[in-house]
């Protein structure tokens, strides 16, 4: 594929708010994961909760919007001068020329969660309570693209895990289409109950900060995050510090509702795809961002993929002992990460991780360190077999 450039990004997830917090997370090894008391709800793990969204309705105008995972999208618009970005951009190609991809898994299930504590006598929902606006998985689109006033298209991606990873793709292929000029992709996801006690039921979940690939890991941790980008086509002579959208490759293998095929053969199309769309070999790449949940399927199965694909010569790690597993953001997060990692010249270690499992043959960074990074690529893998690896890097 013709490369896209990654104009402006940010985050917001439980490490903070913004690139900096997001920098002084990778390079201390230190996250923002806490015991689970979410909702009041004290369930033995732990989880990556964002502060503050409780107190923080959206504006009187996008009432019909309001609920947590759209407070959240808000928070992540306006970190880093994002918003502004944004504005700018619709300033050069105008508002019916820019898309808008977003992931979500959960969106705003905690909404109907709320109402249904509330239902009356006759078991009806509060009046207020505004299933299109503030649940569905189009909700975060609509309030994105209300609050910006865009004409263009609008889409929401629903893959579970892999969900804002795959909006890359489907941005590229717009902008390469001629449809759009420019792309804001990204993901939201937030805490709901239905999450926490539904991977608590499929004992997925640990009791402790999970620990990605390690040899005594027991599950996830779950997390909530926002993360943007603005994918526009590349100036002429873009910076050397540029970060540009390479490839991206997308496979279903749809080998279990829950499981991964247990040699990652999804991942290991899905990183082929990606390889081949950049036109790229294995020996390009300097750091590959995992999927990593640690739990014992996934990390085995992708760890399996990785090996034989690499060689086990490629720097890898899992970011989601920071930030815990932010399920339908964890690509565009970690799609972040990468980016941070090609601008700053640094290889992200693996948080909580103490012993890799001696059973993945993997160059595994336990510890961040600096070193040239051109070329990067991030996994993300969903239930049911939906997966997406995309590869970032400089200009040559």
């Amino acid at each position: 594929m013709t490369p896209l450039h990654l104009s402006h990004y940010t985050q917001v997830s439980c490490v903070g708010d913004g690139l900096a917090a997001l920098r002084r997370a990778l390079r201390s090894g230190t996250g923002g994961l806490a015991p689970c008391r979410f909702d009041g709800t004290a369930l033995p793990t732990w989880i990556g909760e964002v502060a503050g969204l409780d107190r923080a309705p959206l504006p009187a105008a996008f009432a019909d919007y309001d609920c947590r995972n759209n407070r959240l999208a808000l928070r992540g618009l306006q970190a880093d001068g994002f918003d502004a970005a944004v504005n700018d951009a619709i300033a050069r190609h105008g508002p019916r020329r820019i898309g808008l991809i977003l992931g979500t898994s959960t969106s705003g299930i905690l909404e109907t969660e709320i109402a249904f504590r509330h239902r009356d006598a006759d078991g009806a929902l509060p009046a207020g309570f505004n299933y299109r606006g503030a649940h569905t998985t189009s909700s975060l689109a609509a309030f994105v693209r209300a609050w910006f006033g865009l004409e263009g298209p609008a889409v929401v991606v629903s893959t579970a895990c892999s969900s804002s990873a795959k909006v890359f793709a489907a941005a590229a292929r717009m902008i390469h289409a001629g449809l759009i000029d420019a792309a804001v992709v990204g993901g939201v996801d937030s805490l709901c109950l239905t999450t926490l006690h539904g991977f608590a039921s499929l004992e997925l979940t640990a009791p402790e900060p999970c620990r990605p690939y390690d040899a005594a890991r027991q599950g996830i941790s779950v997390g909530e995050a926002a993360a943007f980008a603005l994918l526009e086509r590349p100036p002429a002579t873009p910076d050397a510090d540029a970060v540009l959208l390479l490839g991206c490759g997308e496979s279903s293998d749809a080998y279990h509702m829950s499981s991964p095929h247990p040699e990652g053969l999804g991942a290991r199309m899905a990183m082929e795809a990606a390889l081949a769309d950049a036109g790229l070999t294995p020996a390009a790449v300097d750091y590959i961002n995992l999927h990593g949940t640690a739990t014992l399927n996934n990390d085995a199965a992708e760890g399996r993929a990785v090996g034989a694909l690499f060689d086990n010569r490629v720097p890898c790690s899992s970011t989601k002992g920071l930030t815990g597993h932010t399920l339908g953001a964890a690509g565009a997060l970690e799609a972040v990460v990468c980016a941070v990692a090609l601008s700053d010249g640094l290889l992200p270690g693996s948080a909580n991780t103490r012993q890799l499992d001696p059973n993945l043959r993997l160059d595994y960074l336990l510890a961040s360190r600096d070193a040239p990074v051109k070329c990067a690529m991030n996994n993300s893998f969903g239930f049911g077999g939906s997966n997406c690896s995309l590869v970032f890097g400089k200009r040559a």
